[in-house]
């Protein structure tokens, strides 16, 4: 098995030895499973539930302040599952495996993909709020009405440099191409030498709309895998679904480019249409790869 796991490109982070530590973790662990879908699974849960992500517990506040986490998973025969905007939902990978492994679906949205977590045994109702989210989102005077004063609110948050808050966001358009997003959401890609597995799991942009989605669980930005290899994306959230980076980052491994190139042709493309940060994670027969065109990304690659 090798794996390859991200903790989100954007700012450089305050205490990188920490993260770097649960980076490897996350690795190692995913390292020892016997599937490349249970390697990104279980790599990704250890980064869901470490609050220095943004994924899972510590995820960003949505602009009514409650935290919703959303993920995709894809396999290199091409099944897809995928789910979003779930509040209480700490493992959003597993929710979007069991959309892919128990469903006719790629994707579940909502109230009804928490209902489909219950009911196949992934943990609900867990509080993803930390006291350092909790407070910086009240210490902001948040709105009470409806979602014209939400936009008006966030008009002057969402994409603001000065956010920081719970490990950053999974990018926005907009203001954000001014800003450079904080370190975010989480992704792994992993082959067993025969078939691949690509995860991305997050809690979304902080201050942003409440219910909004980005790239994270759209097939083809977020996350995306064929039998060349997978990949997965991280950043500027709107951005990344308007070029599809994590399609375009595999459609070059599957034309026969090594996964490191693949991933510097991808962010610069990116770069060249968006003027937006992003980072990608690679997996190819050969090689593992990343790029940013950010701060900082951090990876973590292991192997048995």
């Amino acid at each position: 098995m090798r794996i390859i796991v991200h903790g989100g490109a954007g700012g450089a982070p305050d205490e990188p030895e920490p993260r770097q530590a649960v980076l490897d973790e996350a690795a190692a662990t995913g390292a020892e499973r016997a599937t490349p879908l249970d390697a990104v699974e279980s790599a990704v849960g250890v980064l869901e539930s470490d609050p220095r992500f943004n994924a899972g517990v510590g995820g960003a506040v949505q602009s009514d302040g409650v935290v919703r986490t959303d993920a995709g998973v894809m396999t290199s025969d091409r099944e897809i599952g995928a789910a979003c905007s779930m509040p209480g939902v700490e493992h959003a990978a597993s929710v979007a495996r069991v959309v892919r492994s128990e469903t006719p679906h790629v994707f579940v949205s909502g109230e009804h993909a928490v209902d489909l977590a219950e009911e196949f045994g992934v943990e609900t109702g867990v509080d993803l709020l930390t006291d350092e989210t909790r407070e910086r989102y009240e210490a902001e005077d948040p709105p009470r009405g409806g979602p014209r004063e939400h936009l008006d609110w966030l008009a002057s948050r969402f994409g603001s440099g000065d956010d920081q808050a719970g490990g950053g966001s999974d990018g926005d358009g907009g203001n954000e191409r001014d800003a450079a997003p904080d370190h975010d959401t989480v992704g792994a890609v992993a082959t067993d030498g025969e078939t691949f597995a690509a995860v991305t799991s997050t809690g979304g942009r902080s201050f942003a709309l409440a219910g909004r989605v980005g790239d994270v669980p759209q097939v083809g930005s977020g996350f995306f895998c064929t039998e060349a290899g997978g990949a997965s994306a991280t950043g500027a959230g709107e951005d990344i679904a308007r070029v599809t980076l994590s399609r375009r980052a595999v459609k070059y491994l599957d034309d026969g480019v090594g996964a490191q190139a693949a991933a510097e042709r991808a962010i610069d493309e990116f770069e060249e249409i968006t003027g937006s940060g992003a980072g990608v994670i690679v997996l190819g027969d050969d090689e593992a790869g990343s790029a940013f065109n950010t701060e900082g990304m951090q990876t973590s690659v292991a192997d048995t």
